[in-house]
């Protein structure tokens, strides 16, 4: 009896323990790109140190006063701008990537050729930012050919200059981030819509359910979580939006600043060596990302659960 025990006890494996051997390559990972760099900026947004000509200063200890300069500074208006540019890109983007997902994945239609048209609405997406920005820069330049169309056709006198008013200006950033991911917005949905039983779209038309009732009644409460990540990585890129503006402006921002993002404003701290207040601003913009991703996940997860309760 007492072998026999024994012999139970030995062909107990714990596997608990190679979970965490195999998490080990991704903390690793994560503590020496993120984690420590993260630390480190902290620690830095405490220093005065930049370069004032030739000339050195610090670092020095300051304590939290880059954070109180960088809040009396305009980063309100960088934050609002960031937030409408990236308002104006992802709702046409939200719109138009879930009508294309919804028809891609709907076997009743039959589309004809929907796998070359998943490819070209993917295209613009591996575009490098700064060339696509060049090309649009080229289009709607006050000599470009957009303006050249528009006069021979009669619809203006003059050219229209589309980048020295404000909101053409953030139309076209808006236009640009709505062509490069709506692609890869729509390939996420159509996959998550794909994955929802053909049963449950069966049983609902059964029942009379319309188009537009299954769709808010079982598509999208399905396919909620890839919903919320598509939200959350948008928004996340949203705020980090820089390449774009800055191509598109010449990193100024124009007009009056009112394209100016809070990376851009980041980038002139580097450009100019402030490593202090470019630390405190990179701090600052770390928490606004974790508390918006936060309030937009538990809202749309909570009230997902609320009407599944009911």
């Amino acid at each position: 009896m007492v072998k026999e025990k024994k012999a139970k006890t030995r062909k107990k494996v714990s596997y608990a323990k190679w979970g965490y051997i195999f998490l080990i390559p991704f903390f690793a990972t994560y503590s020496i790109f993120s984690l420590i760099p993260l630390i480190n900026t902290f620690y830095n947004s405490l220093f005065e140190n930049y370069r004032s000509g030739l000339t050195h200063i610090g670092p020095n200890f300051v304590g939290f006063q880059n954070y109180i300069s960088i809040f009396q500074s305009d980063l309100l208006k960088y934050f609002g701008n960031t937030m409408i540019l990236w308002v104006i890109g992802f709702v046409p983007q939200i719109i138009i990537s879930l009508i294309l997902a919804v028809w891609f994945a709907d076997f009743r239609m039959k589309l004809r050729g929907s796998a070359f048209f998943k490819t070209i609405i993917y295209l613009p997406n591996v575009i490098m930012a700064a060339s696509f920005a060049m090309l649009i820069f080229a289009l709607f330049s006050d000599n470009g050919p957009m303006n050249n169309l528009l006069m021979k056709a009669g619809m203006s006198d003059e050219p229209i200059r589309f980048l020295a008013t404000v909101w053409g200006t953030r139309g076209l950033i808006g236009l640009m981030n709505f062509m490069m991911w709506f692609g890869n917005t729509t390939i996420l949905l159509m996959a998550a819509i794909m994955g929802v039983d053909a049963s449950l779209f069966e049983a609902a038309s059964i029942d009379g359910a319309k188009s537009l009732q299954i769709f808010t009644k079982v598509t999208m409460p399905i396919i909620r979580p890839i919903f919320v990540y598509v939200l959350i990585t948008s928004m996340i890129g949203g705020l980090q939006m820089f390449d774009v503006p800055q191509v598109l402006t010449n990193a100024q921002g124009t007009p009056d600043r009112t394209s100016m993002t809070l990376i851009m404003f980041l980038n002139n701290h580097l450009y100019s060596k402030n490593y202090g207040m470019a630390g405190a601003l990179s701090v600052i913009l770390f928490i606004i990302t974790a508390v918006l991703s936060l309030f937009v996940f538990f809202i749309l997860t909570n009230s997902g659960d609320k009407k599944g309760g009911r």
